[in-house]
């Protein structure tokens, strides 16, 4: 396997167009970014945990965390390890007694625990290199492509200030 790279969540953003919400990982020292798609209830345990919010009782990814430290192993790290299909896969790393263990894990579980247990997030740069985005890159490149601005170019700021604002955050009223 080639050597990983490691990555950190940049935002938890919501989609306008359907309840999914995705994920930005971006990689360390660079402009790359990988985006990672995920349910409402997904994205959400995973902005619980970064905004640090205390729940009564401990929610679906915290007493997984807690049996594994029960059971006397400890989380080493995730990995994102693999995109078949446009489906990722991802890996829970554990160790104990000196040995380590891969569980095999949805990355958005993967990535929930590695925000409860302050562990780095890995992915092979074979993802990376299918589905990760350079964005300055990305803009140049259009704007090269087109000398004069699209009459949508000025509609779209609209949305961009919009989407900026979504940054870590996720809809939490649920109540009809």
């Amino acid at each position: 396997m080639s050597k990983m790279i490691q990555v950190t969540i940049d935002s938890v953003r919501v989609s306008l167009m359907s309840p999914q919400r995705v994920i930005i990982l971006h990689q360390i020292n660079t402009n790359r970014y990988l985006p990672i798609w995920v349910g409402p209830h997904e994205a959400e345990a995973i902005s619980v945990s970064l905004q640090e919010i205390e729940m009564a009782r401990p929610l679906t990814h915290d007493l997984l965390k807690n049996t594994i430290n029960l059971l006397g192993a400890r989380i080493l790290h995730i990995e994102i390890v693999a995109l078949r299909e446009n489906i990722f896969f991802g890996n829970i790393v554990t160790e104990i007694n000196g040995e380590t263990i891969h569980i095999d894990s949805r990355p958005s579980d993967a990535i929930a625990m590695a925000v409860r247990a302050h562990v780095p997030i890995f992915v092979d740069p074979a993802v990376l290199n299918n589905a990760g985005i350079f964005p300055d890159e990305n803009i140049q490149e259009e704007k090269q492509d087109s000398e004069t601005p699209s009459p949508d170019d000025k509609h779209l700021s609209i949305f961009e200030d919009f989407l900026d604002g979504l940054d870590n955050k996720t809809d939490t009223d649920n109540s009809n």
